[in-house]
């Protein structure tokens, strides 16, 4: 049994970062030293001390879908009743429009049910572009068909970048550019690997300047990657399942950073997944696309990774297990507490900690 209230912390609200930091690079790094547990803060460009040439940097190239929509059902004589949220899951065929996504109200969504989409204010559209309910999955999601089958157009006409539910409001302008990596490029996340969002390009230039390798996979971050651990015992966590991409080109990578004995630095907890779920008992990975549904917790030992950069995670989170296998659960508790008492930012919007 592993007890999830021994990942539990408080955090003051006013620490939640509901906002980026004014610049992209502009966040603080708290750096965990793995073996001793010291810690301290410098500013995120800092990174680039704690790589030498030879190390490998790898990253996730997922983009977040403008997938969060708005609605209302269509009545029989024309007009239109009650309201409807829906959030873009994955497509289970692009081209014919059909979509697995979550709906609200779930009570109103009967199959047959159209939705004609519209703008945030409420504006009907002047496309007529609408969806229509086909039916109700096991896991609480819906699937839908569009009747156009250009989801990406739909998504430019009505889309909103869905932003974590502990933001408590609605995306802005700025978001859509703000909530997405300069590297994204492979749309399918409902959520941003925000690890990654402290990078900008001319850090990532110096990094390859210097000698570090920079390659990329893919992780298609799912909407479980907010569920709390809800059971007492963790290893009875229900885990959900992510797709991702691991190129032949970044396993390739990686083997020959490690057999060369350097050092392979995880951007953010979707990297780990990836790797790690690739991962042979010697550390060596194998180039692959599937699904993962890796859950990993204490005492796990990663086999691929020497570094991790992630951002500071929620109470009782599978994400601070996950950070718990690099680092004594005790040791990473502690550098949260100093976190608070040096009024870093949290959660996907926040600083960022790395574990060397």
């Amino acid at each position: 049994m592993l007890s999830t209230s021994l990942f539990d912390y408080n955090l003051p609200d006013e620490l939640i970062a509901r906002f980026p930091a004014e610049k992209r690079d502009g966040s603080r790094m708290m750096v965990l030293d793995r073996k001793t547990g010291e810690t301290e803060i410098l500013p995120f460009p800092a990174i680039k001390e704690f790589l030498a040439p030879g190390d490998a940097l790898i990253c996730n190239n997922t983009r977040v879908l403008a997938g969060r929509m708005y609605g209302r059902k269509q009545l029989p004589d024309g007009t239109v009743g009650a309201h409807f949220e829906l959030l873009l899951l994955a497509a289970d065929d692009t081209q014919s429009g059909v979509w697995k996504v979550m709906l609200k109200p779930g009570k109103r969504a009967l199959p047959g049910v159209r939705v004609v989409l519209s703008s945030v204010d409420g504006t009907p559209n002047e496309f007529g572009d609408a969806f229509t309910v086909l039916g109700k999955n096991d896991d609480d999601t819906y699937n839908i068909k569009f009747n156009l089958a250009d989801v990406d157009l739909l998504q430019k006409r009505y889309g909103q970048i869905p932003l974590p539910p502990y933001l408590r409001r609605e995306a802005q302008a700025a978001d859509a550019e703000r909530y997405q990596t300069v590297y994204a490029h492979c749309p399918g996340a409902v959520a941003a690997p925000t690890a990654g969002l402290h990078f900008t390009p001319q850090i990532l230039d110096e990094l390859r300047q210097k000698g570090v390798n920079v390659a990329e996979l893919t992780l298609h971050v799912g909407a479980g990657t907010f569920l709390p651990v809800s059971v007492e015992d963790a290893t009875q966590h229900h885990m959900h399942t992510e797709n991702f991409v691991l190129p032949e080109a970044t396993a390739a990578l990686v083997n020959a950073t490690r057999a060369d004995h350097h050092k392979v630095l995880a951007v953010g907890t979707t990297t780990v997944r990836v790797l790690e779920s690739c991962a042979a008992p010697d550390g060596n990975v194998t180039a692959r696309t599937g699904s993962t549904q890796i859950f990993l917790y204490p005492p796990y030992q990663p086999r691929a990774i020497d570094l991790l950069l992630t951002n500071f995670h929620l109470p009782k989170s599978t994400l601070l297990m996950l950070v718990s296998c690099f680092c004594q659960r005790e040791m990473v508790l502690a550098a949260y507490e100093k976190a608070k008492a040096e009024r870093m930012r949290f959660y996907s919007y926040g600083d960022c900690m790395l574990l060397k």
